[in-house]
């Protein structure tokens, strides 16, 4: 006996066999049992979701007579009758099917309205079913319109489209319009069991979701892959067949990706694309892979809880949801998404997915300059000096810091608020070339020197502020950053905590950390800092974290040298002499606020 496909095998017969239209059924049963009955229906959708399947239905519902031969119209089909029957076999005399993709010329179009001048031959109604609507040129359009908005009343137009905004406006308003949903993942797998229940084909769960996932909501689809999987894996399904057939991604390379890129571990990153490439994976499969692993991430971060808790593929996600913080999960999200196009532009696809891979670890936290990296050697002297005042124990009675050391302004202000005798572009004056040089060096220093009051403001959690702790914490921190030592997160939580005390007495030595944004306090992440701050020192140590208000912080001392040097290149704009004089020439003239950025 010859083998039919498992698409046409199980195509519905009836509309109680439909899945994922529940809709559709719904309202052309009503229509049936009424006898509302339209002379023109369009049905769009997406391919393999049923838009033939239901033409079918609904001409043999228009025509059947019942197993006796005295049936009317019904919205239940008997499926044994001359018209059930041959319209199933597609030789129904009376019953119609045009692809419009290959007859959509005005000639092709003529020719079926000549036909619909006779009446049905061995029927109840004569149904004209044009596929690929679309497809048909202008003028075929305009000449149906005159047949399709007055037809004889033995006559019925189904029209099926997958691109609706096609198709005339003056079509679409003589048609009831049917639009067919996308099946979900979920139908199309269940489905898949039933039928592979019925044809005694042991499967694999892992096997099944693979399946209806690749279907992207179509049955057709679904049902096409499953019987290659299944000449695949010789009669079987399996997860790892189905996986190696479709050159899917595995679960644990996206999630082996996520880790990698949430501890900034370059070297895991390459290894791991090297491991796709000689596998033959994907790189496209790898993106969308970890993009759906990152849309868990982030429900579970938002909605704790709300995952399936039966998919396996839930599991994992909620394992990696506090590795990231929210907004970094969204940003690989998107670059997972817009990576996928830059994949086709580049002759090899693993050097593109690299690239979109390692542009996350560039990504530097809003708050947290990213430290230049060429002037590391200048930058290990000073950040050595402060480590004897940080072996000894702090006490709870911190080191006072007098109130006039914290309200001293700056020694570089009185300087950069002098007048400036020439733009700052003249290669000439050393006052403008001196800041190019200078200023990086200053981000570092000023705060130890002294820095505003805004800055050391009194909280619950530290009544004093010990500024050796604080120069301490800023340096170690913009030393790591600079190393590329932290993972994204994990300099996040640096430059946002404040060092508040050290407490030598516990072993090992306990480092207390002021922190306001509840994300931030996670266990994990203070594990890890620990971990990092420990290989840096050469001893262990453990990090505590304390809600509230921290009075120092790198990220704050980052935002007090921003501003400071935003208001030095300010005042030099504002007493700039070739400035006053073009300002009092044009009157009315000013600076845009926002416009003088410091160099």
């Amino acid at each position: 006996m010859t083998y039919v496909v498992l698409a046409r095998k199980y195509r519905p017969r009836t509309f109680a066999q439909m899945v994922g239209q529940e809709h559709v059924v719904q309202a052309l049963g009503h229509a049936l049992q009424q006898g509302r009955l339209h002379h023109a229906y369009l049905f769009t959708g997406t391919r393999g979701i049923g838009k033939t399947t239901v033409s079918r239905i609904l001409a043999k519902s228009l025509n059947c007579t019942g197993p006796d031969g005295r049936g009317g119209i019904t919205d239940q089909p008997c499926g044994v009758c001359q018209a059930c029957t041959e319209i199933d076999a597609d030789r129904y005399l009376d019953y119609t099917e045009m692809d419009a993709a290959s007859n959509g010329g005005k000639d092709e179009i003529r020719d079926l309205i000549e036909r619909a001048a006779y009446k049905p031959g061995v029927g109840r109604f004569k149904v004209f079913m044009i596929d690929e609507a679309h497809q048909l040129s202008k003028d075929a359009f305009n000449a149906l319109l005159k047949t399709l908005e007055e037809p004889p009343e033995y006559l019925k137009f189904v029209l099926a489209t997958t691109d609706p905004e096609k198709v005339l406006p003056t079509v679409l308003s003589r048609c009831l319009q049917f639009n067919l949903r996308p099946m979900a993942p979920a139908t199309v797998r269940d489905h898949l069991q039933r039928v592979l229940a019925a044809e005694n084909v042991p499967f694999d769960e892992g096997a099944l979701r693979l399946l209806a996932r690749a279907a992207r909501g179509s049955m057709r689809d679904g049902l096409s892959l499953t019987d290659q999987a299944i000449a695949y894996g010789g009669g079987q399904l399996e997860e790892a067949g189905v996986r190696a057939m479709l050159g899917s991604v595995d679960r644990g390379h996206a999630q082996a990706l996520v880790q990698a890129l949430s501890a900034r571990d370059g070297q895991a990153v390459l290894a791991t694309v090297d491991g796709l490439r000689g596998l033959g994976l994907s790189a496209a499969a790898t993106l969308e892979e970890l993009a759906m692993l990152l849309q868990q991430m982030a429900i579970e971060q938002s909605v704790p809880g709300a995952l399936d808790a039966l998919d396996p593929d839930s599991e994992s996600a909620r394992q990696l949801a506090p590795l990231l913080a929210p907004d970094e999960t969204q940003l690989l999200y998107s670059m997972a998404l817009n990576g996928r196009a830059e994949l086709g532009l580049m002759s090899d696809e693993y050097a593109a997915l690299t690239m979109v891979l390692l542009r996350f670890l560039a990504f530097a936290p809003q708050g947290a300059e990213a430290p230049p990296r060429p002037p590391r050697e200048p930058r290990a002297a000073p950040l050595r000096a402060p480590a004897p005042p940080a072996v000894r124990t702090v006490s709870p009675a911190v080191r006072t810091v007098p109130p006039a050391a914290r309200t001293v302004p700056l020694p570089q202000t009185a300087e950069v608020q002098l007048p400036v005798a020439a733009p700052a572009s003249a290669p000439t004056s050393a006052a403008t070339s001196t800041p190019s040089f200078v200023e990086p060096a200053m981000a570092i220093a000023a705060p130890v020197a002294a820095a505003p009051a805004a800055v050391y403001q009194v909280t619950t959690a530290a009544p004093e502020v010990d500024t050796g702790l604080g120069d301490r914490w800023d340096q170690l921190v913009k030393k790591l950053s600079a190393e590329g030592t932290l993972a994204a997160l994990l300099r996040e939580l640096a430059v946002q905590a404040g060092l508040r005390a050290i407490d030598a007495s516990q072993q090992p030595s306990a480092w207390v950390l002021v922190v306001e944004r509840e994300p931030l306090r996670n266990p994990v992440l203070a594990d890890k800092l620990a971990a990092v701050l420990a290989q840096e020192l050469g001893q262990p140590l453990q990090i505590v974290l304390e809600a509230g208000i921290p009075a120092d912080s790198p990220a704050r001392r980052d935002a007090a040298e921003r501003q400071r040097r935003q208001a030095a290149a300010e005042a030099r704009i504002h007493a700039d002499p070739v400035v006053r004089e073009l300002l009092a020439q044009f009157k009315g003239a000013r600076i845009v606020p926002g416009s003088i950025k410091p160099v």
